[in-house]
């Protein structure tokens, strides 16, 4: 499968070498904000047997409910969100490392992958995705239900 490639960004590249820079002179520990929002992807996993392929995406805090798979000419999109807990006005937050907001991947399907034998699976922050081998490949759009494990 391949992974769709997302659109350069200069300030995130522009930040990388700022920080490179910082750790070689020794500059370390200092907190600042990103220069630009960042948008969070959920890590995949994507693995292939005999009988057919195997996704796998982390979603911590994300429910069953805000996640849409779909599949579309050949395309499997995994899309959702991860819902920010409201903060607390007498608390100060020091650090936020987490991302919040609206997530999608797409990968291409290969050309043996059944598109009319698809499930997806939700437990525990892990989505789960498979994709049964077949020797004919459909192109309808088709939206597949998740399913509690």
């Amino acid at each position: 499968m391949q992974l769709m490639r997302r659109q350069w960004d200069p300030f995130k590249e522009f930040e990388a070498l700022s920080d490179r820079f910082n750790k070689m002179l020794g500059w370390s520990g200092e907190t600042k904000e990103p220069l630009s929002l960042t948008t969070w992807a959920p890590s995949c996993d994507i693995s292939e047997n005999t009988t057919g392929y195997k996704v796998r995406a982390e979603l911590p805090d994300v429910k069953k409910e805000d996640i849409k798979v779909t599949l579309d000419g050949g395309v499997l999109t995994l899309q959702g969100e991860r819902k920010q807990e409201k903060e607390e006005k007498d608390t100060k937050v020091h650090r936020r490392e987490m991302f919040y907001g609206s997530f999608m991947r797409s990968f291409t399907l290969p050309d043996d992958a059944d598109e009319a034998a698809v499930n997806a699976t939700f437990k525990d922050g892990i989505l789960e995705v498979v994709i049964t081998k077949s020797k004919s490949k459909a192109t309808k759009t088709k939206e597949i239900a998740v399913k509690t494990a």
